[in-house]
């Protein structure tokens, strides 16, 4: 198997549009060679733990409502082409997205962290529910078979939470300066959101480089 480490943030646009590319590649190839991990990125390593409103969050990014309109212009275009119906106005509230990667990282040690990363961009970015809210997050974990009531006692606390930051910034060090950033086999870096006949060719490329191998062995 092949490793295919993917850094993100669950309220990154880009980050979804490339997944969903990512995941239309994977779903032609079943037996598909890649192990998937992701990664912490925040987005707004700055940003108030409670979040802020969304509005004044546009206004201070990007000067106006002209300037997010702008910025998101092709955002909208791309997730309309992959079959994405985001649903922009439904979200009142930009989080903070330190407690997300929390259970992000506690899906991947329990089984689940494939499934929770769609729940939280399904969540936030389809359905407008705020991801940094504790009782969200319990939501979606008991969603994915986690221990919801185990998951919010976890958030309560400070658990894992310099674990998330440190990753963060040692991939910032990596030279990682914005996501979706894959990372193919510990050595191939492919930044953004791909389109699914990029990924096609990875697969395959991989895939008969394994078969070669096979043969040679």
């Amino acid at each position: 198997m092949v490793k295919l480490d993917i850094i993100s943030d669950p309220i990154c646009p880009w980050c979804y549009i490339g997944k969903t590319s990512l995941d239309a590649a994977l779903s032609k190839v079943p037996d598909h060679p890649f192990t998937i991990e992701y990664h912490p990125f925040q987005l707004n390593p700055d940003m108030p733990l409670d979040g802020m409103d969304r509005h004044e969050y546009l206004e201070t990014k990007f000067g106006g409502k002209d300037g997010a309109i702008k910025a998101y212009a092709p955002i909208v275009e791309r997730a309309e082409a992959e079959g994405l119906a985001i649903n922009f106005n439904a979200i009142q509230r930009t989080p903070n997205t330190l407690n997300a990667h929390r259970l992000i990282h506690w899906a991947g040690i329990e089984g689940h962290q494939l499934f929770v990363v769609h729940k939280l961009f399904e969540a936030y970015f389809i359905e407008g529910r705020d991801i940094g809210n504790v009782e969200t997050l319990a939501d979606i974990a008991d969603s994915a078979g986690m221990d919801a009531a185990l998951v919010a006692k976890l958030l309560a606390s400070d658990a894992d939470i310099d674990d998330i930051r440190a990753r963060d910034v040692h991939s910032r060090k990596m030279g990682v300066q914005s996501v979706p950033t894959f990372i193919v086999a510990s050595q191939h870096a492919v930044p953004g959101a791909q389109p699914t006949q990029t990924w096609d060719g990875v697969i395959a490329e991989i895939m008969a480089q394994i078969a070669a191998d096979d043969t040679d062995a």
